[in-house]
């Protein structure tokens, strides 16, 4: 039966014991992480979310009732111990912060008993991630976990104290909004007193933060919760949490170095790492020239060299036909890998279809520096050599290439370059390569749309020196944008905002919008850009992403409380679930069954 904790207070936590505390009476309150019972002595491994403390029970000391008593307790009852802080009598533990300490138990109360948990409360179990998020509630209590969570909150704290020093104001905006299609798909709120309408929770608050510019507020910051309908991957969740910001009367310039002394900041103060300034920039045509991705990871090399002109005039109808097309001819060169078996360059082969890719070429060079090759017989021995050179090839390596429209070619190469980095063991969780990539296309072409669609949002500033392509050319348009990237992740991303009229009609314009259309969706910021708007700029951090690569994890549902899985439900709480007939009904909705059966069954 469980006991009252009345009389007792707890004197600290765990692992905040010290050699000052040896020899006075303390209470400590935790969960039994571990019970060991050698006879005569009983040890208990008292867990909090500091840590460990060893509890002893000496049957030559303590009163039969007590010694008893110990003798039930089992992993992850909660009980109180009051007792003498001592030095350890036995092994010291040097993994411990307490490792040499251990509280002879003078009182014991069990505050609550538990049933056995479904799986161990262990630094590294290794149980499926389903049984895990299943019982969230426990997995929290593993200290790894723990150590994230509170890592989290710490980065938090911190940024709040920098922006609050650097004038930054925190203001709240609106989670129930109007729905802006452009962009994601909204998750819809239907409305109880307005029958027939939605609201919309954000994506961002972005039209918000613009509209507190317009007020005056000159600096403003949010940790804000934002919702997105979209596919999930173990970086993407339907709900996520950005470190919101906008400031008035800056130039990219301005963001950029409030930003990278937040990060040093944060990495200092978190991690203890130094972060040096100013951060590495570079173009977004650089980035995917060399990289073949506009957030590329700078942990190893492995770049992207453009082969086309070398192989113009070959006899490889591959690398022919796509320069023919517009496409290029690209490559990568795999150092040391030359020996690579047939079954795996297959197997990378058909990965780099995935992206888009009809094959892979490959040259392999023997140590001898003759070549074996899936297209070396087309090719003269100069266009051979030629291509090593290019891809400064020697004994040992193997060369991969792609041959299409150039986005295929960036997204093929630049997939299996991270890959290749993955099976060679050259992505370190312990080092960290910062860049700025800059100067993004203002937009994008978007087939399904057939029209252009924003890179970033509709109201991204372009480049002062490429107006005049929005009429001409408007796919060769630069944005005053800026993403933030760190090992080969987003970690953020930004831009100047447009704040003069012609600009932004120019823009809508160029999205195919007519200002009819525009005021439609963004009325309420447009009128009140008509009562003087300051230059103003932005920038959102994806929290989860930062504190997942500062926690060395490989997914964000390591560092939220209580995540989703990928099809965006809650295995804890069974969410989302149906609701009460007379809920809908009040509503004004009706569920088409005979529609979800349809479209259960594709």
């Amino acid at each position: 039966m469980a006991e009252s904790m009345s009389g007792l207070k707890r004197s600290c936590r765990c692992a905040e014991v010290t050699s000052n505390n040896i020899g006075e009476k303390l209470t400590l309150m935790g969960w039994v992480q571990k019970r060991r019972n050698l006879g005569s002595l009983i040890f208990i491994d008292l867990r909090d979310r500091s840590g460990l403390m060893q509890l002893v029970f000496d049957e030559n000391v303590n009163d039969k009732a007590l010694f008893e008593k110990a003798e039930t307790l089992r992993s992850e009852f909660v009980i109180a111990a009051v007792g003498k802080i001592r030095k350890r009598e036995g092994a010291v533990n040097p993994d411990l912060a307490t490792g040499e300490l251990e509280m002879m138990v003078e009182e014991l109360r069990i505050l609550s008993e538990s049933e056995t948990p479904p799986f161990p409360i262990d630094e590294d179990c290794n149980t499926k991630d389903e049984l895990r998020l299943k019982y969230r509630y426990l997995d929290l209590r593993r200290p790894n976990l723990q150590r994230n969570l509170m890592m989290r909150s710490k980065v938090c704290t911190l940024v709040r104290a920098f922006l609050a020093d650097e004038g930054f104001l925190e203001i709240e905006t609106p989670i129930l909004n109007k729905s802006t299609p452009e962009g994601a798909r909204d998750y819809l709120v239907p409305s109880r007193v307005h029958p027939g309408n939605f609201y919309a929770l954000p994506q961002s608050p972005q039209l918000f933060k613009q509209l507190l510019m317009c007020s005056g507020y000159d600096r403003y910051f949010q940790i804000a919760k934002c919702f997105r309908d979209e596919d999930l991957r173990a970086d993407r969740q339907p709900e996520f949490t950005q470190i919101d910001m906008e400031l008035s009367f800056v130039d990219v310039d301005d963001v950029i170095d409030v930003n990278e002394r937040l990060l040093a900041k944060l990495f200092k103060e978190v991690l203890g790492v130094e972060v040096s300034l100013p951060i590495q920039r570079m173009t977004w045509a650089e980035a995917m020239d060399r990289f073949g991705s506009d957030k590329p990871d700078l942990r190893f090399g492995m770049e992207l060299k453009n082969i086309t002109d070398i192989v113009k005039g070959c006899g490889f109808g591959v690398f022919t036909g796509a320069i023919e097309a517009g496409g290029s001819v690209r490559g990568i060169n795999a150092k040391g890998q030359g020996a690579m078996p047939r079954k795996k360059i297959d197997a990378l082969v058909e990965f780099a279809k995935g992206y888009g890719a009809k094959g892979l070429a490959y040259l392999a060079i023997n140590e001898d520096g003759t070549y074996k090759s899936s297209f070396a017989k087309f090719m003269t021995d100069e266009e051979l050599k030629n291509i090593v050179t290019a891809l400064e090839g020697e004994p040992g390596d193997l060369l991969f290439f792609a041959a299409d429209k150039n986005k295929v070619v960036w997204d093929v190469l630049g997939a299996l370059r991270l890959e290749l980095a993955k099976q060679m063991d050259l992505l370190k969780k312990d080092e960290y390569k910062f860049l700025w990539v800059t100067e993004f296309p203002l937009l994008e072409w978007s087939e399904e749309q057939n029209r252009y669609v924003a890179m970033h949002h509709p109201f991204t500033m372009p480049m002062e020196e490429d107006l005049p392509l929005i009429d001409t050319d408007p796919g060769k348009v630069r944005a005053k944008a800026y993403d933030i990237v760190l090992n080969g992740t987003e970690l953020g991303g930004g831009s100047i905002r447009i704040h003069q009229n012609h600009i932004q009609e120019k823009m809508f314009e160029a999205l195919g919008f007519s200002m009819e259309s525009a005021y439609n969706q963004f009325g309420f910021l447009l009128n009140a850009f008509k009562y003087g708007v300051p230059p103003h700029a932005g920038l959102a951090y994806g929290l989860d992403r930062l504190i997942m690569l500062m926690a060395k994890e490989d997914s964000i549902r390591e560092v939220i409380a209580f995540p989703k899985v990928k099809d965006a439900s809650c295995l804890m709480t069974d969410a989302p679930n149906i609701v009460d007939e007379a809920q809908l009904k009040e509503l004004g909705i009706k569920i088409d069954e005979e529609a979800l059966k349809a479209d259960s069954d594709k």
